[in-house]
């Protein structure tokens, strides 16, 4: 989980440094889409939380996959 945060922050950095040259408004749009994209992946993995939650208790899956497919969840994203 951490490699994947720390190879993340390092492409965001690499990216702002390589648009120095750009101009401001793009450096800034940039900055608005890569915000979008982080917050648009984070309501995924909130709705398969949420699925995953359903199917939980609703007897569809045992607890064990339960457990192991929300840890799969947990270590794609920032906020769970």
């Amino acid at each position: 989980m951490f490699v994947r945060h720390l190879v993340f922050l390092v492409s965001v950095i690499f990216l702002v440094t390589t648009m120095q040259g750009c101009s401001k408004e793009m450096i800034g749009g940039a900055a608005v889409g890569a915000a979008g994209v982080g917050a648009a992946y984070e309501y995924q993995n909130k709705k398969q939380m949420d699925r995953l939650e359903e199917d939980f208790k609703a007897g569809n899956i045992t607890k064990e996959e339960y457990l192991k497919r929300k840890e799969d969840i947990k270590s794609g994203s920032i906020i769970y």
